[in-house]
């Protein structure tokens, strides 16, 4: 029906699904050229040439992401070294054209906070650049707008982010991409002073220590508050010293916090009610205006941040607190119930995907709260994490996933503990998870209790 509209018969279909039996039905139901979105070598080359033949016997191009055993490719080298390794295959083992080869290298977000996350605009364009110029018969694509999903909520400063991106990306050789077109401005017509921002975050310059990513960052407030002049007010300084501590949080200031936890801890019969009282009342509104989408990423990991700083202060007499109840118990001759110490949380994202803002989040959160975490990072195959798990003796096992091909590596490692006889609990989290999702695909697959969680 879609390819009987003579504006729609011009083009080719593209099939999306990260999995690719519905890939193959939507090839046996549509006529003429279509794209495959997407084949790749996570699960190793005799798959991705299975795919790959299958996909060209319908006469179908195909997307490939730059996405092996290993994961997803995040610098430059190896978007490179990935997409090169399946041009080889493509082309000299298959009979692929070069001309049905479609590239994506994945476009991350930028500007979130974290350090390691400011050169991916980068890695992306000069991947392509070096990518065309090996192969340059090819095509290049990606998903622009991931490059601003940490100002989801801020479309103004979004559109501009995804048109200066694309400006650069398009000079170094990419072809095409997903974007709402809709929602693109004229490169020129950005205004300057924005259009300078959003170059120094895209082509990471000027950001030592976060500058750049900080001043988008003031300047996405200023379109917030509709133009309004921002101007510096301390009067927050006179209210509470638990309105203090939320104000920092949610502002994610840290110039008063040590003094102001301080205070806080000789206001309160214990350290801990520092903790559960103002700092996680804090924290809460940031949960509250985060998922409103009238804060933004960057801001979140700054709040995080400040709550980190403030339990380190605090830490020293929990811990004091703990040793002097234990001493009070040895002497008596009682049951120390602290004995078995903090409830362990093993957290990590699972194989493939890269992605960590929300679990690190979680940790943090988490540490602030007397559980002992221990995170493994990103891209953990399911045997480091079960491993570790019986390592540690961990309590409870967090996975995280952002990517949709994340869900089939949770449902695996669910199955895996089971098969291990493991009895933890198992929690799920992260942006493409679903309570829905959780129940039907993760829970049959093990029986010691799974639940998803609401993201960070």
């Amino acid at each position: 029906l879609v390819q009987s509209e003579p504006d729609i018969a011009r083009i080719p279909i593209m099939i999306d699904s990260s999995k690719f039996e519905i890939i193959e039905a939507g090839l046996k139901c549509v006529q003429g050229k279509c794209i495959v979105n997407s084949i790749s070598m996570k699960e190793g080359e005799a798959k991705f040439k299975e795919q790959a033949i299958i996909c060209q016997s319908y006469g179908a191009s195909v997307i490939v992401m730059a996405f092996d055993e290993q994961g997803q490719a995040d610098t430059k080298d190896r978007k490179v070294e990935i997409c090169h390794r399946a041009y080889k295959i493509l082309t000299e083992q298959i009979g692929y054209d070069p001309q049905d080869i479609i590239f994506d290298p994945n476009i991350f977000a930028i500007a979130t906070g974290l350090e390691e996350h400011n050169n991916y605009g980068v890695d992306f364009i000069e991947g392509t650049r070096e990518i065309k110029q090996l192969m340059p018969l090819t095509k290049v694509s990606g998903g622009v707008s991931n490059l601003s999903f940490a100002f989801r909520g801020n479309d103004h400063v979004r559109e501009a982010m995804n048109s200066v991106f694309l400006f650069y990306a398009i000079k170094a050789g990419m072809d095409m991409g997903i974007v709402n077109a809709g929602q693109l401005v004229v490169y020129d017509e950005i205004e300057p002073k924005l259009r300078d921002m959003c170059e120094d975050v895209i082509l990471n310059r000027n950001n030592d220590n976060n500058e750049a990513t900080e001043q988008l960052i003031a300047f996405a407030e200023t379109v917030k508050a509709k133009g309004k002049e921002v101007v510096k007010d301390e009067t927050w300084r006179t209210t509470s010293v638990q309105e203090r501590l939320k104000h920092s949080l949610v502002n994610g200031i840290t110039e008063y916090i040590d003094a102001d936890t301080e205070e806080a801890r000789l206001n309160y019969p214990k350290p801990l009610d520092v903790i559960e009282g103002p700092l996680m009342d804090g924290m809460n509104v940031v949960g509250d205006l985060f998922g409103a989408g009238k804060m933004f990423l960057p801001q979140v990991v700054k709040s995080a941040r400040v709550m980190k700083k403030s339990v380190a202060v605090l830490t020293p007499y929990i811990e004091a607190e703990k040793e002097e109840r234990r001493l009070a118990h040895l002497a008596a001759g009682t049951l120390n119930e602290e004995g078995a110490g903090a409830a362990k949380i093993l957290l990590a994202t699972v194989k493939g995907d890269v992605h960590d803002i929300g679990k690190n989040i979680v940790g943090v959160v988490l540490g602030c709260n007397g559980y002992d975490i221990v995170d493994m990072g990103v891209m953990v195959p399911t045997d480091k994490i079960l491993d570790r798990a019986e390592k540690e003796k961990a309590d409870i096992i967090g996975l995280s996933g952002l990517i949709t091909p994340s869900l089939d590596e949770m449902v695996h490692v669910a199955h895996e503990m089971k098969r291990r006889g493991m009895k933890q609990p198992l929690l799920i989290g992260g942006a493409t998870t679903s309570r829905m999702h959780t129940a039907v695909k993760i829970a049959p697959q093990y029986d010691n209790g799974v639940v998803h969680v609401l993201d960070a």
